[in-house]
Order: structure tokens, then sequence, then C-alpha cells
């Protein structure tokens, strides 16, 4: 009987055999994601019908039954009256004005080259592999925007004597506060407290000019007051001293150098505001179209991360006054409409201002918009710092770290970690707003596509459809384009959370 078994038993190890053709695979997936059950099987088929029907008219719409050329209505219109596939054409015959709008023809090479600079410059931060990281943001954030202002409106700006003194004012505070950062200087010090009494007159002196009108005259090819001339000085006396007081310290060669720079970038600020480079000044009521959609969301985005992380920072101060000021900042803005803020910055602001001063209208504009995105964007913020464990602060602490260090090393970047998506959610959200300055006057993308329905040679039962989807395409493409990084960037750091 033993025998018998034993010609059945194996003596070797066998091979697993593979599944079934049925359970893997296409046609395994298919089977167990659509036909595991009747009622599956049913709403599978009911689903696939539908989008079968729903692809063919899409298809039929856009393509078979589009328009592609004509030069005016007439190419889109059916001759029984009835409705046709999309007016591709009057795309194509408006597609200038809806990237440019009525900015001039012969100028819009300037908008390409803006485009071309900040593309390069985004991609060389976006880019991990990259060189030059540091190089790149100080080109991004720090001169950029003043490249991209003179490029696009021309440049050649009037700066009055207070304003070339606030300059240099800032330049001095920059200053100081790259010297009293030396291990080996103090604010008791006696340069140190000269060039900082220096600085507090500076800005004493421009808020009483500000509010006392004084004869002007011109000084070194601008319009001073006194008052004006006096802050200017006291600015160059502060710089002056902190140099001074750096170079004291022990700051040699690279280091007076870098003390240098917050001067020598208010000069370059100043000559390239104000000098005149042959461009033909465009009024900002010339731009439109998508030009004036990335304008908006680019400095509202550019703006509302720091600001979002001031306000988050200052929301979880332990100083009572900084964190009612934060509480009420955020709440303010997050209890009222954009619609709200683009109207009260538009026609409510230039009655709080005092009479002669004004601001641009696409200037109120972004003020509105950064500021009412900043509110959003510090309870984003806010969410990431509470979810940093305690520990991380306490060692933070341990090691001797100022406040603005911990932040800077420790909390901060482990913070904006885990609420990318949030943060990317907010970017992507103030993209899509932006089409609400259409409201104040402002011609966006797509108020300006819009605004083409009124155009008389291409007024077409078809011609709405087609030029809100083309809007709706371009938004589409933007805003899945930050997805899609945002994403990339979450599996680069790592961010999910692993069992």
């Amino acid at each position: 009987m033993e025998e018998q078994v034993a010609r059945f038993v194996s003596t070797e190890e066998k091979l697993p055999l593979p599944p079934p053709p049925s359970e893997v695979g296409f046609i395994g997936n298919v089977r167990r994601n659509l036909f595991a059950t009747p009622l599956d099987s049913v709403l599978s088929v009911i689903a696939g019908a539908f989008i079968v029907w729903a692809a063919m008219n899409i298809f039929n719409w856009a393509w078979l039954d589009a328009v592609f050329t004509g030069s005016d209505r007439t190419a889109c219109l059916v001759e029984d009256g009835g409705h046709g596939g999309a007016c591709w054409a009057f795309v194509s015959a408006k597609f200038g004005q809806f990237m440019y709008g009525v900015y001039p023809f012969g100028e819009r090479w300037r908008i390409d080259v803006t485009v071309v600079l900040l593309a390069l410059l985004v991609a060389g931060l976006a880019i991990p592999r990259m060189p030059h990281k540091r190089l790149n943001a100080i080109l991004l954030f720090a001169v950029f925007p003043f490249v991209a202002l003179v490029l696009l409106t021309g440049g050649e700006f009037r700066f009055a004597g207070g304003t070339v003194a606030l300059v240099f004012l800032v330049a001095a505070v920059a200053t100081l506060s790259s010297v009293l950062a030396k291990p080996d200087v103090d604010i008791s010090q006696r340069p140190v407290k000269i060039a900082a009494g220096f600085a507090g007159l500076a800005l004493l002196l421009l808020l009483v000019s500000a509010a006392v009108d004084a004869d002007l005259f011109r000084f070194l090819g601008y319009r001073f007051s006194i008052l004006s001339v006096a802050a200017f000085v006291a600015s160059l006396a502060a710089i002056a001293l902190a140099v001074w007081a750096g170079f004291h310290a022990g700051s040699e060669g690279a280091g007076v150098f870098g003390l240098l720079v917050p001067t020598l970038a208010a000069l370059a600020f100043i000559v390239l505001m104000t000098g005149d480079f042959g461009l033909r000044p465009v009024p900002t009521n010339l731009w439109g179209g998508l030009m004036v959609t990335l304008v908006v969301a680019v400095s509202g985005i550019a703006a509302s991360l720091p600001l979002g992380i001031l306000l988050a920072l200052g929301r979880r101060s332990s100083m009572p006054a900084v964190r009612l000021f934060c509480i009420v900042f955020i709440e303010f803005w997050r209890g009222v409409p954009l619609i709200t803020v683009l109207f009260m910055a538009n026609f409510m602001l230039p009655l709080f201002l005092p009479e002669g001063v004004t601001f641009n209208q696409l200037l109120r504009a972004l003020v509105g918009v950064a500021l009412f995105s900043a509110a959003y964007m510090a309870e984003v913020i806010r969410g990431g710092l509470q979810a940093i464990p305690k520990g991380q602060y306490e060692g933070a602490d341990a090691m001797a770290l100022t406040y603005w260090q911990k932040m800077r090393m420790i909390i901060l970047p482990q913070a904006l970690t885990l609420v990318i998506p949030g943060i990317v959610n907010t970017f992507i959200g103030l993209f899509k707003d932006t089409s609400l300055v259409y409201i104040i006057g402002l011609a966006d993308l797509l108020g300006t596509v819009r605004r083409g329905f009124n155009d008389p040679d291409w007024i077409t039962p078809t011609t709405p459809a087609t030029g809100l989807v083309f809007a709706a395409f371009i938004y589409w493409l933007f805003c899945f384009s930050m997805s899609r990084y945002s994403i990339y960037t979450e599996r680069r750091l790592d961010t999910g959370h692993k069992s």
C-alpha cells in the first residue's frame, strides 16, 4: 500500500501555477472593476454608452463640424439657421487680442520677452538638478519684477524726492539688520545706536513731509522738499555708520561688500525705474487678455505666500498685540467675498486717500487679490505649523537657536512640506479667481473673450460656446500643470505617510 502511495508523492518542489488568464491583465482588471456583480455590469454599460455618446458629440462639434478658417461670421453660419460646429475661425482671428488685449502690436515683443524670462527663471527653480539655485531665486524674486515692470510699462517713472529718500531708508534698515546679525555687534554700541537714531529720524521726517506742504526744489535731478532732503541725508548717514560699524566688527572684503548690497540695490532700483531705455510707454488700460491674468495671478501668488507665512507665525505668536492683529486681519479678509474686495479697492479706496494721491486701477486690484489670498494662505500654513510635533520646537530651543533661526531652518521647512497640497490648491483657486477682475473693468482672458462676442463681424450661435471652451482650456492647462508639479514635488520630498 505504501509503495502505491509513494508513486504519487513528489520528490521535488513544484513551481506555482500561473493565475487563470481571466483574472489578470486587461481582461481581469475590467472584469474585477467593472463587471464584478450584475449591478456593476448594468452601471458600467450605461456609463460606457453615455461616455461614447458624449465623446462622439464633442468630437463632431469640435472637429468634424467645426470651422477652422474664415474672415468673418459668414464662415461659421449654418444655411438653415441652426447651430453648427465650433467656430475656431473666431478664436484664430481674435487670438492676438486674447493673449495681449489691445497692447500695441509693435510692442508685443516686450510681453513675449517677459514671459520667456519668467519661464526660464521658474524652470531653473522648479527643476531639482539645475545649478545656482540661490542666484536663480534672487533673479526671480528681486530682479525680475522690476525688469518686467519696465518692459511692460516702458519705464521712465517720475520719482519724487520723498520716494528716493524712502528707498534709501529701506536700504539703511536692511544694512542695520545685516550688521546686527553679526555676533560681535550689539545695538548698545555707539555707531550702531547713532545709525539707528538717524534711521528713526529719517522715518519721522518722511512722515512729517507727507503731511506738510512745502516748497520743492531740484536736488540731484529730483524734486525734494527741505524735509525730504533731510530724510535723504539722514538715511545716507545711517548707511555710512552701519557699514563703518560692520567693518570694525571684523568684516573685510566680501563682508563689507555684503553690507553695501542694500545700498547698491537701492541705486540700481532708482536707475532702472527712472532710466530711459527707449521703450514706448504703454498704460495699463491697454493691457488685457492672458497677459492681465498672468500678471494678477503671478503677483498674487508671489505676494500671498510670504505674507501668509508671516500672518501664520503672527497668529501663533506669544505677543498678544501681534496675535490679535493677525487674527483680525485674517478673519476680516476671509469674511468678505473677493468681489467686494475688488470693488472696495477700485471705487472706495480713492475716497480715503489725500487729495491728488491716487493709485493705478490694476495696482489696486493686485493689492486686493494679494491681501485676500494671504489670509487663506495663512490658515493653510498654520495647519502645517500645528502638525509639527512639540519635540521639534523643544529641540530647536535646546540648540539655543533664535526664533527666526528655528523657524527658517527647522519648523517652516517641515510645515511647508506637509501642506504642499493646500498651498497649491490656494494657488489654483487664486488663478481662477483672476477672472473676477473683469467686474471692475480689467479685461483679463475671460473678459477679453466675452468682449469678443460683441464684435458684429463674429456674432454667430456658436461663437460664445467656442470662446468659452477656449478660455476654459487655457485655465485648465495652467491649473493642471500646477497640480501635476505639486504631485511631483510631494513624491520627490516623500511626504506620504507609509504604513
